[in-house]
């Protein structure tokens, strides 16, 4: 029996598009859990977040997206272990001790990968550094599969996208992007990748789920590869927070 109302929501910037609040309308929907809600805070900087806190002191939990995952740490009491050596949260538990962050991106994106992986893919490119390439890193660190992070600003041991010549394209048949690129209504937008260098035993992960199909996976579709999109991933991410909450 739910004895009152139950609020959560969602934290990001320019978040109209939130896949998670119809998610959970329809889970709540669901479970008949009339007294639930669950609402977008959309803010334009993360120091704001403070303030919504102090404005909605009955929320229950939160999920955190782009381009908050770092930048919410700091005002949280403290990290599941997993999301402190991810280096980035997604949830936020709220509990007597305090906010609570946790990464449920890690889990969904392992969960929704593992059934597309084959005995070859042993090395894999991460296209984006922003906080959910982060748990990107941490499942193939898990799964050992080697990794190289690509970004337009390097870091040492991070490649350039110019620096994505044929032989590494092809030592790399695992790409996931991580970049916002190519999401709804941008859809015409994709990473600057060298495409012609993709075949049957690559298989390309976009977390973006809108559009469905991607340029990028529209791409690797057309030269044989196997193509993912970011819908399970976030079902199974939303999923892991909503047993979090309850806990």
């Amino acid at each position: 029996m739910i004895d009152s109302k139950k609020r959560f929501g969602l934290v990001g910037r320019n978040i109209s598009y939130s896949f998670s609040r119809g998610y959970f309308k329809k889970k709540f929907e669901t479970l008949q859990l009339e007294n639930h809600s669950y609402e977008n805070f959309d803010l334009q900087e993360a120091d704001q977040f403070p303030d919504m806190l102090k404005n909605n002191k009955d929320l229950k939990g939160l999920n955190v997206t782009i381009p908050y995952k770092q930048d919410v740490i700091e005002f949280l009491d403290s990290l599941s272990p997993q999301a402190s050596e991810i280096g980035a949260v997604n949830t936020i538990q709220f509990t007597p001790s305090g906010l609570v962050g946790h990464n449920t991106d890690a889990y969904g994106f392992q969960k929704s990968l593992e059934p597309h992986l084959k005995a070859h893919h042993t090395k894999a490119l991460i296209l984006g550094t922003g906080g959910a390439s982060k748990a990107i890193a941490y499942v193939l660190k898990e799964l050992k599969i080697e990794f190289k992070i690509v970004s337009r600003s390097p870091l040492e041991n991070q490649l350039n996208y110019n620096d994505l010549d044929e032989k590494t394209i092809k030592e790399h048949t695992l790409i996931t992007n991580c970049t916002p690129l190519g999401t709804h209504p941008n859809i015409e937008f994709k990473p600057n990748i060298p495409y012609k260098f993709i075949g049957k035993d690559h298989l390309l992960f976009d977390l973006i789920y809108n559009p469905n199909k991607t340029a990028f996976l529209k791409e690797g579709e057309s030269r044989g590869a196997q193509i993912c999109n970011g819908l399970r991933m976030l079902e199974l991410q939303a999923d892991r927070a909503w047993e979090i909450w309850n806990m």
